[in-house]
């Protein structure tokens, strides 16, 4: 029960990430920009570190390269697919995102949201199981990315008509099913011995984050910005050299 007692918290610390849109009340819209490109940047690093040094890594030791891979490719499409359906929320049309209906673009994004959440959750609990150094460092991978998509989420959300208040608040709620995957993730784990399995499909899913969504976001920078590389590198080094440590 200390493993369930652990994945509780994490999950929980990762759901109060939804309530970091509140930041934006305190910053100009140009120094926001600023934070989130280099939250951006380190979140893509230490994805991508994480995904190879730590759960493919990890995932090795009990699975065959064959399995790992597929349950790899099996998480990366599965994101794809995901995001391909719950996401296509916006077109581009001269430089504009122009919502078409933003009653259900709204609703869209709470359920994707709360979709992704949840695996999340099926994560956490997964890599707890394995150990409570792997759990912190999956759990602190997770929030990496987090934290600029629901900065990014709560600005869509007033966009699409909520009040901020209230965008705030449907974002903890479409958070929270992260504690529901991480409760799900763990009996399902204990009585099938899923876990290890879930390992390479994180790190699929990971992958197709950072390389998806948060590469194209660094290549929209208009001047050379050399403190982007070097935060980018920076989430990647972090990332090994915690692998280093927990060996």
């Amino acid at each position: 029960m200390k493993e369930f007692l652990w994945i509780i918290i994490a999950c929980v610390i990762d759901s109060l990430v939804a309530l970091i849109g509140v930041i934006s009340l305190w910053f100009s819209k140009v120094a926001l920009n600023k934070i989130v490109k280099y939250l951006v940047a380190f979140a893509t690093g230490a994805l991508l570190g994480g995904a190879f040094f730590h759960l493919l890594s990890e995932s090795l030791n009990e699975l065959s390269y064959f399995t790992s891979s597929s349950f790899l490719m099996i998480g990366f499409v599965l994101f794809f697919v995901t995001e391909k359906f719950l996401h296509w929320h916006h077109c581009e049309e001269n430089g504009k995102c122009k919502l078409r209906k933003r009653k259900s673009f709204v609703e869209l994004i709470l359920i994707g949201d709360g979709l992704h959440n949840f695996i999340d959750g099926l994560i956490i609990a997964a890599s707890f199981l394995v150990n409570m150094p792997f759990g912190i460092v999956t759990t602190l991978l997770i929030i990496s990315h987090e934290v600029p998509q629901e900065i990014g989420d709560f600005g869509i959300l007033v966009y699409g008509g909520l009040k901020r208040k209230t965008a705030l608040f449907w974002n903890f709620i479409s958070q929270l099913t992260c504690v529901l995957g991480g409760i799900a993730g763990y009996f399902v784990s204990e009585a099938y011995n899923v876990s290890i399995y879930l390992l390479p499909f994180a790190a699929g899913g990971f992958i197709y984050i950072a390389a998806a969504d948060l590469i194209p976001e660094l290549y929209k920078e208009k001047e050379r910005s050399f403190k982007t590389i070097f935060i980018f590198l920076l989430g990647i080094f972090i990332m090994f050299f915690m692998k280093l440590l927990i060996k």
